[in-house]
C-alpha cells in the first residue's frame, strides 16, 4: 500500500485554528477528509482552503458518528484505509509513513499509535494508564493506549463496523469490533504531543467514570463473544 491509498479523516469540532496546518503537515500524495462536526467557527472554511475535502453535520453528533461518516465516504470512494488524527495538533502528520509501513509488514486490520504516558499531563496520564489497564483486563490481552485517536483502519475492517457509542468511548468499541471479527491488531510508537495552549476536553472525574463504563462494556462485550 502506498500514501495515496489511505485516506487521512480528520473529524473536527471547533479547530479552525490549528485543521489547517494539520493538513498542510500530511505528507505528499495524502487525501485528506474534514468531517466538521457541527463546528460555529471557521474550521470548515479553514480546511477547505488548506485543500481537504470536508463534509459538514448540521450539529455536532459526536466523535463517533463524524468518524462513520469519513469511514462511509471512504469506502464509497475507494479506500484501502483510512488513516484517522486529530484536528487540534496532538498528532504529527509526518508520522502517518508509520503505519504505511506497518500495514505492510504486518497487514494487521487496526492499527493504533501507541503513546508514552510518562509524558503525558497530569491526571490525564494516570487516567489513560489506569483506563488502558481495565480494558487489557476486560479483554485478556494488553491494550497499550485505548484512547489514542491515532489510528490506520484496514477496508475490510470499516466494512465490518457498526456504530455503537458515539464519544470518545466508539474508540474503545472500534478495538472490541476489531478482535470480535477476529481482526489483527498492531501497535507503533508514535509521539506524545500536548501543547499547554490546546484546550482540552478532558474532565478528569467525568471522564474516570465513563472509563469504568467503557470496561465494563468491554468485559460484557466480550463475555458474549466468547459465549457466542
Amino acid at each position: 500500500m502506498q500514501i495515496s491509498d489511505a485516506l487521512a479523516l480528520i473529524p473536527a469540532w471547533n479547530e479552525g485554528g490549528s485543521i489547517g496546518e494539520v493538513i498542510h503537515s500530511l505528507p505528499k500524495g495524502m487525501q485528506a477528509l474534514v468531517v466538521d462536526d457541527g463546528s460555529t467557527d471557521s474550521t470548515a472554511d479553514v480546511a477547505n482552503a488548506a485543500g481537504s475535502h470536508v463534509i459538514s453535520h448540521t450539529t455536532n453528533q459526536g466523535k463517533g458518528v463524524a468518524l462513520m461518516t469519513g469511514f462511509a465516504w471512504a469506502l464509497e470512494n475507494g479506500y484501502i484505509s483510512v488513516l484517522t488524527l486529530d484536528a487540534d495538533g496532538q498528532h504529527d502528520p509526518l508520522e502517518a509513513p508509520k503505519f504505511i509501513e506497518a500495514f505492510n509488514r504486518e497487514g494487521a486490520d487496526l492499527i493504533i499509535g501507541r503513546r508514552s504516558t510518562r509524558e503525558m499531563p497530569f491526571p490525564r496520564n494516570l487516567a489513560n494508564r489506569f483506563s488502558s489497564w481495565l480494558i487489557s483486563c476486560a479483554l485478556r490481552r494488553k491494550i497499550y493506549d485505548n484512547q489514542s485517536g491515532y489510528r490506520l483502519h484496514s477496508q475490510k475492517l470499516l466494512q465490518e463496523l457498526e456504530i455503537r457509542r458515539t464519544g470518545f468511548e466508539f474508540e474503545v468499541d472500534v478495538i472490541l469490533q476489531t478482535l470480535h471479527h477476529g481482526m489483527k491488531l498492531g501497535w507503533v510508537d508514535i509521539r506524545t504531543i500536548y501543547d499547554a495552549k490546546i484546550k482540552s476536553h478532558f474532565h478528569p472525574i467525568r471522564d474516570t467514570m465513563k472509563f469504568f463504563a467503557v470496561a465494563w462494556y468491554a468485559y460484557r462485550t466480550y463475555k458474549a463473544s466468547r459465549a457466542g
